[in-house]
C-alpha cells in the first residue's frame, strides 16, 4: 500500500519535471490522492480478509465431571437401656395381706339383737414375712360390734392362705351394721387390705 503511494508521488513528480519549459504549476488535487490511498488500503484489507480462511471456533464441549454426592454411613443405632414397656419390679412389702373369700356369715345375714356369732375370712399372705406369734386382727373402721379377733394357730409363709376369725355380737338397733378388719404384725403395726363383715339386725 505505501509503495503505490511512493509510486504514485514519483509519477507525479515525473510529469512535472517532463512538463513544458514555462512553468505551469499543475493542481494538485490532495483529498483526491487521500481519497485513493484510503480506498487502496480498504481494497488492501478487503482482498486479505478473503484469503484467509475464517478459523473455526472451537466446538468440542468441555466435559463436566461430575462428583458424585458423599453418601454418608449407616451410625450405629444405639438402643435405649431404659424401656419404658419393660416392668420394673418392685420391692415386695414384708408384711401385707390380701382378702380371698368369706368362709362364714354371708353378707348380708339376718341376725336378732345381741346374737352372737364367728365370723371367718380367708387371707392370703402376699408379703415376704412369715406371720407368726404376735399377727393378729385388729378393728380397722366403722361398728365394732363387740369384736374380739382369735389367735392365729400356725404360722403363716409367704403365699399360703389362712382362715382368720372374730367373734361378734350383734347390736341391738335394728337394720344393716358393718365392721372392717385388717392384719397386724408384733410390732402393732396395721398392713394388707381390709375385709368386713354386713349383718342385718331385725
Amino acid at each position: 500500500m505505501i509503495k503505490r503511494v511512493i509510486t504514485l508521488l514519483v509519477l507525479v513528480s515525473l510529469l512535472y519535471a517532463c512538463g513544458p519549459s514555462v512553468p505551469v504549476e499543475p493542481t494538485i488535487d490532495v483529498n483526491a490522492i487521500h481519497t485513493y490511498a484510503a480506498e487502496t488500503v480498504i481494497a488492501e484489507f478487503t482482498q486479505t480478509a478473503r484469503a484467509v480462511p475464517p478459523t473455526s471456533a472451537a466446538t468440542a464441549t468441555e466435559s463436566v465431571s461430575a462428583t458424585p454426592a458423599a453418601t454418608t454411613q449407616p451410625t450405629d443405632t444405639v438402643v435405649p437401656t431404659n424401656n419404658p414397656f419393660e416392668a420394673t419390679p418392685t420391692d415386695i412389702t414384708c408384711d401385707d395381706a390380701k382378702w380371698v373369700a368369706d368362709v362364714t356369715v354371708p353378707d348380708g345375714t339376718e341376725m336378732t339383737p345381741g346374737q352372737d356369732f364367728v365370723k371367718t375370712w380367708k387371707i392370703k399372705n402376699t408379703g415376704s414375712c412369715t406371720w407368726g406369734t404376735g399377727y393378729t386382727l385388729i378393728h380397722g373402721y366403722d361398728e365394732k360390734l363387740d369384736g374380739v379377733a382369735e389367735p392365729l394357730t400356725t404360722a403363716v409363709a409367704p403365699g399360703e392362705e389362712v382362715e382368720v376369725s372374730v367373734r361378734f355380737k350383734a347390736p341391738a338397733g335394728v337394720g344393716e351394721h358393718r365392721s372392717y378388719w385388717r392384719m397386724q404384725n408384733a410390732s402393732s403395726s396395721a398392713f394388707g387390705e381390709f375385709f368386713y363383715v354386713t349383718i342385718v339386725v331385725r
